[in-house]
C-alpha cells in the first residue's frame, strides 16, 4: 500500500506521521513544492520580526525525522493528478502511481490586478524565499506599503512594526479585518494601530505602483482617494486561494476547493482532502466552508489519514475562528459573529480602554461572538458555541452583561 500526500506544511506532515503510526508497513511519501524542510507559513512573521531564525519556522526539527520514520520525501511540485491511473505528474517529468492520495496543497496568495506589481521590493508574504527578500529591504527607518489589512496582513503588519519601519497599511475595505471583526471592533484595532505609529488607509485603493524618478525612494504607489504614497518596499497580503490548479482535467470535484464528505473524502474513492484546501463542512451552519486555519488544517490532516489507513472516521465539520495579535491588542472571532436573520446580539463597549464583546444568539443559543481586549474570554467562548447548550435564563443575563460568559458556561455545563 502507498499513501502519498500532495503538500508538506502542517496538514501534511501531521498526516503523514499518523499514517506511519497507524499502518507500519505502508509506503508513505510526502510531497512539497519547496527546497526546503517542512516548516509553518504561520511563523514567517516571527522570522521577520527577528524573534526566531529559519529554523524556528521548520515543523520537525530532528534533520533525519521522517527518514528515521519511513517517510519519503520529494521536492517537486506536482503537475497533474490521474484518477484512473492513480499516478501523479511531476514538473520534473516522472510520475509517482499511489494507491491512497490526500491533497493537502494547502493555499496560494491571491496577486491583484495593480499596474507595476511585476518589480524588484515588490512581494507576498507567503513563502520563506518571500520572507528572505522582504529582510533584505525592510530595514529600520524605510518606508514600507502593507497592501491588505486582512488576518495575514494584519500579522506581517506586526513583524514590520518590530522591524521598525515606517509603516503605511493600505486596505480597499472600510475597516481593518473585514472578515473578522464588525465596524466597530475593526475601527477600534485602526485606531490602536494609528497610535502606536502605523499609518492606516481604509477605504483605498492602490491603481499602479511607478518607480520614483525623485530618487527619494524606489515606488511611488498610486491610490484612490489618498493620492500618493511613497515606499522602498511593498508587501502584499490581498488574500489567498487554495492550490488546486493541478486538479484540472481529474475527476476529482472542486468548488472553492476540494469538495469532501463527513470522512474527508473526496468525489474519487481512495482519495482525500485536508487543509486550506479543503471544502468541509462548516460545524456551526452545516454549509460547506474553507477554514484555512493551522489548528484545522493539522486536526484535518490527522482524521484524513486514520481514514486513509482504514479507521473509520467521521469529520464533524470545523468551527470558523480566528485569534489576532495587533501590536499588543487581542481580538477574536467565532463561528457566525455576523449574527442570523431573526436572530438577537447583544454587545458592551468602552472605546477609552478598547474593550469590546458582541455576542451573537440564535433562539437560546450562542452561535457566534466577536471580542476586543478581553483574553479571559478566548477558550470559554469557544466552548459555549461549541456546546450548542439551550442558555435559557441565562440569555437574558447575557444580554444584560456579555461578560458574564463564564458563569453561563460553568451554569450550562451543569445542565
Amino acid at each position: 500500500m502507498r499513501h502519498a500526500i500532495i503538500g508538506a506544511g502542517p496538514t501534511g506532515v501531521v498526516a503523514a506521521e499518523t499514517l506511519r503510526a497507524q499502518d507500519p508497513e505502508a509506503e508513505v511519501v510526502l510531497l512539497g513544492d519547496e527546497p526546503e524542510p517542512a516548516y509553518s507559513r504561520m511563523a514567517i512573521p516571527y522570522l521577520l520580526a527577528g524573534r526566531i531564525d529559519e529554523t524556528g519556522t521548520y515543523l520537525r526539527h530532528t534533520p533525519d525525522h521522517f527518514e528515521n520514520l519511513g517517510i519519503r520525501c520529494i521536492q517537486d511540485r506536482v503537475s497533474h493528478v490521474d484518477t484512473d491511473s492513480r499516478r501523479l505528474s511531476l514538473q520534473n517529468g516522472s510520475e509517482l502511481e499511489f494507491d491512497r492520495l490526500l491533497i493537502a496543497s494547502g493555499s496560494h496568495p491571491v496577486k491583484p490586478p495593480i499596474i507595476g506589481l511585476d518589480q524588484p521590493a515588490i512581494h507576498h508574504c507567503w513563502t520563506l524565499q518571500d520572507a528572505r527578500r522582504i529582510m533584505q529591504h525592510a530595514a529600520a527607518g524605510s518606508r514600507v506599503v502593507l497592501m491588505g489589512a486582512g488576518f495575514i496582513g494584519s500579522i506581517i503588519m506586526e513583524a514590520m512594526v518590530q522591524r521598525k519601519v515606517k509603516l503605511t497599511v493600505v486596505e480597499m475595505a472600510d475597516r481593518m479585518v473585514p472578515r473578522m471583526m464588525d465596524q466597530t471592533a475593526g475601527n477600534l484595532i485602526k485606531r490602536w494601530c494609528m497610535e502606536r505609529g502605523v499609518d492606516v488607509r481604509t477605504s483605498t485603493r492602490i491603481s499602479a505602483i511607478e518607480p520614483d524618478s525623485s530618487g527619494g525612494t524606489r515606488y511611488r504607489l498610486q491610490t484612490d482617494p489618498a493620492g500618493e504614497i511613497a515606499a522602498d518596499l511593498v508587501v502584499v497580503a490581498t488574500g489567498v486561494r487554495p492550490a488546486i490548479g493541478f486538479l484540472e482535467g481529474s475527476a476529482i470535484e472542486t468548488r472553492q476547493g476540494v469538495v469532501v464528505d463527513d470522512h474527508l473524502q473526496t468525489s474519487v474513492e481512495g482519495i482525500y482532502a485536508a487543509g486550506d484546501v479543503c471544502d468541509g463542512f462548516d460545524w456551526n451552519t452545516g454549509n460547506r466552508a474553507i477554514h484555512a486555519i493551522q489548528p484545522v488544517a493539522a486536526e484535518t490532516g490527522r482524521l484524513a489519514a486514520l481514514n486513509m489507513s482504514g479507521c473509520n472516521t467521521v469529520y464533524s465539520g470545523s468551527l470558523a475562528m480566528n485569534v489576532l495579535d495587533s501590536i499588543g491588542l487581542i481580538s477574536t472571532s467565532y463561528g457566525q459573529w455576523q449574527g442570523v436573520d431573526g436572530g438577537d446580539a447583544a454587545q458592551l463597549l468602552d472605546e477609552s480602554r478598547y474593550r469590546y464583546i458582541k455576542l451573537q444568539f440564535d433562539g437560546e443559543r450562542l452561535i457566534g461572538a466577536i471580542t476586543l481586549g478581553l483574553t479571559q474570554h478566548v477558550g470559554v467562548l469557544r466552548g459555549l458555541i461549541q456546546s450548542r447548550i439551550k442558555l435559557g435564563g441565562w440569555k437574558p443575563r447575557l444580554v444584560s452583561d456579555p461578560t458574564r460568559i463564564m458563569e453561563a458556561y460553568l451554569a450550562g455545563m451543569h445542565l
